[in-house]
């Protein structure tokens, strides 16, 4: 069964999100040099594994390939977002229902240049158990005749989006092109987490590429079905078919 975000309903007036959310909250700047990846442990984990079966370069013609050797992160420094409490009044929130404080976070976020989305804690404590056994995989962006392929990195409770072909150049020096911040507060008391996504490159990604990139990253990880070849990416490398994912996606094999 597949797991969605929290659905909107309805939408309040701005107004009335304003009266909660801080006017002066605004993403921290997302400089590169703050998400410097280190690839030294993973190499050594993978010295066994070394032709890995990752999608090519689909910006010219959208042909599926193999990139040998590919250095993958272990992971990144921690990310520095805004704490909850500088974005939201956390006292006023806590006399919210569930439903109008999902509504005011996306809300807020709109027009701002942010994504603002939230979930049921029981979905994120599962994104949470399986992004810690599986931190990577691949994810195909349609832009324009073409795909363009995200890397997907998880540290919980962060996520980073980075162009493959930009990590594939620039390694350690390639910079997120959007970044995702789970916040728990809520969780036991109102059974919701929410989410902030950050747009670090606009040139690069739209806010509505960004948030798609986001929801289904979120679906592969929490459908049984998919997972599987998230699974797949991360420990049976050799296995793994990108044109399996494209499928998925109901996206065209070229």
């Amino acid at each position: 069964m597949m797991h969605h975000l929290v659905s909107k309903v309805s939408r309040r007036a701005f107004s009335s999100v304003e009266a909660l959310c801080r006017r002066n909250a605004s993403c921290s700047s997302m400089v590169a040099n703050r998400y410097l990846y280190t690839i030294s442990a993973l190499r050594r984990k993978l010295e066994n594994t070394k032709n890995i079966a990752i999608p090519g370069d689909f910006s010219n013609g959208g042909s599926l390939g193999f990139c040998r050797m590919m250095s993958f992160a272990t992971g990144f420094q921690p990310l520095q977002p805004k704490p909850l409490e500088s974005i939201l009044d956390l006292d006023r929130a806590k006399n919210k229902s569930p439903e109008e404080l999902a509504d005011i976070w996306d809300d807020y976020h709109l027009g701002r240049g942010h994504i603002g989305v939230s979930m049921k804690a029981k979905l994120y404590h599962m994104l949470e158990q399986r992004t810690a056994d599986c931190r990577y995989f691949v994810i195909p962006l349609w832009k324009g005749s073409g795909y363009t392929t995200m890397f997907l990195q998880v540290q919980m409770p962060h996520m980073l989006f980075t162009g493959l072909e930009d990590y594939k150049a620039r390694g350690t020096q390639a910079a997120p092109y959007f970044t995702a911040t789970y916040y728990k507060e809520f969780a036991d008391s109102k059974d919701l987490v929410l989410i902030r996504g950050d747009v670090v490159f606009t040139s690069k990604l739209s806010d509505a590429e960004a948030k798609w990139l986001l929801e289904t990253a979120q679906s592969f990880y929490l459908n049984d079905v998919r997972y599987k070849l998230v699974e797949r990416f991360n420990k049976q490398t050799r296995e793994f078919e990108f044109k399996d994912v494209l499928r998925a996606l109901e996206m065209p094999v070229l």
